[in-house]
């Protein structure tokens, strides 16, 4: 069985999830059991939990996802009439590259085909709507630790990075299934 290398996003977020975790449990055990009871630890600590917890659940719900069977036909998948005007005003065409991929080797035209593409990035826009909501649930440690403002702030901040990805899927899954229409059209004239 081929092991699949790590990408560099995802060799980031495994990292990032190890330091924090490091740097949470020092900053909770300081301020907890007293040794260095200062806001700034706290609040370190606080920082530090919350990506861990972004991170960690972004990647739990990801690998419960690679269960689900998605058809890339689906209707909630489907481009709405309003989307390709909002596009052009978020010129999505000039940024989408940029985005990072978490799992390249899934949309690789080389080794993979359409359908498979498309179902990936089908996939892809799920998990990220189901971050969507992982975000607002980050609110609701204000019963925790209070400051409502910080917390709120943490979930806008999530909802907006993973906007950026359904955006991205949903710009391009048209032209991919453009390309899976015109694919089948030539088999089926080839085989008539």
């Amino acid at each position: 069985m081929q092991k699949h290398k790590l990408s560099g996003p995802a060799v980031f977020m495994y990292s990032a999830m190890v330091l924090m975790t490091v740097i949470s449990a020092v900053c909770f055990s300081l301020y907890y059991f007293e040794v260095y009871k200062t806001t700034v630890i706290l609040w370190t600590g606080i920082v530090s939990f919350m990506v861990l917890y972004h991170f960690s659940l972004r990647i739990f719900m990801g690998n419960i996802t690679k269960r689900f069977r998605i058809d890339y036909n689906h209707c909630w998948y489907r481009q709405r009439n309003f989307e390709k005007s909002l596009y052009k005003i978020l010129a999505v065409r000039k940024w989408k590259r940029k985005v990072l991929t978490f799992e390249p080797e899934a949309f690789d035209i080389k080794n993979r085909t359409l359908e498979q593409i498309a179902t990936a990035m089908s996939k892809a826009e799920l998990d990220h709507w189901i971050n969507e909501v992982i975000s607002v649930t980050s609110i609701f440690f204000v019963f925790l630790w209070g400051c409502l403002p910080a917390f709120l702030i943490s979930a806008v901040l999530a909802i907006l990075f993973d906007a950026q990805f359904i955006v991205v899927q949903r710009y391009n899954r048209p032209v991919v299934l453009r390309l899976i229409e015109k694919q089948k059209l030539r088999a089926v004239v080839h085989n008539a």
